[in-house]
């Protein structure tokens, strides 16, 4: 029969937030979908409600958010389809979704590490958190992540707290956490603003090679066209909180038909 529903299918979302001075529509009826193993990118400047678009779909949004309108259909493992945005955001499915089938890099590694442990017992806390895995278990696996992300020397490395580490080496040890679980979308908020060109440039050559040897989907999130030209195959252009464009990579580049795109 007719073709897989994509993995996940986003409409017309709108996500408020309710501040002193009134309501912020930070998204205004948002709509675009994901197709398995397929690349995504999202651009925009910043403030226009790409990462809000972000944590929508994990449902990590402050308390001061609320998703108003719209849908977010994720289609799971077992084929099930599931509204994202009717699920408890506190809830044991969302949990369950976070980190192991989706995953997300932010853009400053500082913020996705606790400072006080070392970036081998993140890592595996989260391993065993959704698979029953053993101690040892899960950190020769973290081992084996640290070195597909071009850790140098990971089982020594994997001893280091975040600080210790540069800053593309950060990068490195949250894309490691982030993919250690193998999820099926993997939501990359600016994963190299914060990196020189050289390491950026390493950092997505990496995230490439991982979603063709792991056939993930990415949705990557950046205000850098290069970078989308370079990595994705449809683009969502998001402008103050509307999506004002939505095309293949090629069309986009070819004949861009909104103003805020050209």
């Amino acid at each position: 029969g007719g073709t897989v529903p994509p993995l996940l299918n986003v409409e017309k979302l709108q996500t408020f937030f309710r501040t002193r001075e009134g309501v912020l529509h930070a998204l205004e009826g948002v709509s675009f979908e994901v197709r398995e193993r397929e690349v995504l990118g999202v651009v925009g400047e910043s403030g226009c409600g790409k990462s809000v678009t972000a944590s929508s779909i994990l449902r990590i949004l402050p308390t001061t958010a609320s998703i108003e309108s719209g849908s977010i259909m994720y289609r799971c493992r077992d084929g099930a389809v599931v509204d994202l945005a009717e699920v408890d955001p506190k809830g044991q499915f969302i949990r369950g979704i976070r980190g192991s089938d989706i995953s997300m890099v932010f853009q400053e590694p500082m913020t996705a590490f606790s400072p006080v442990h070392t970036i081998g017992n993140q890592i595996t806390e989260v391993l065993r958190l959704h698979h029953d895995c053993s101690k040892s278990d899960a950190r020769s696996q973290a081992i084996e992540m640290l070195r597909q992300v071009g850790m140098p020397n990971p089982e020594r490395r994997i001893d280091a707290y975040p600080f210790q580490l540069s800053g593309g080496m950060r990068q490195r040890a949250m894309i490691a956490m982030a993919l250690v679980c193998k999820p099926r979308l993997l939501i990359a908020d600016e994963p190299t603003t914060a990196l020189d060109v050289t390491i950026e440039a390493q950092i997505l050559q990496l995230m490439q090679d991982l979603q063709h040897s792991m056939g993930m989907a990415i949705m990557i999130i950046t205000h850098d066209l290069s970078v989308i030209a370079e990595m994705a195959k449809w683009v969502l252009v998001m402008y103050l909180g509307e999506d004002v464009e939505y095309a293949s990579v090629h069309d986009l580049f070819k004949d861009p038909k909104h103003p805020y795109t050209r």
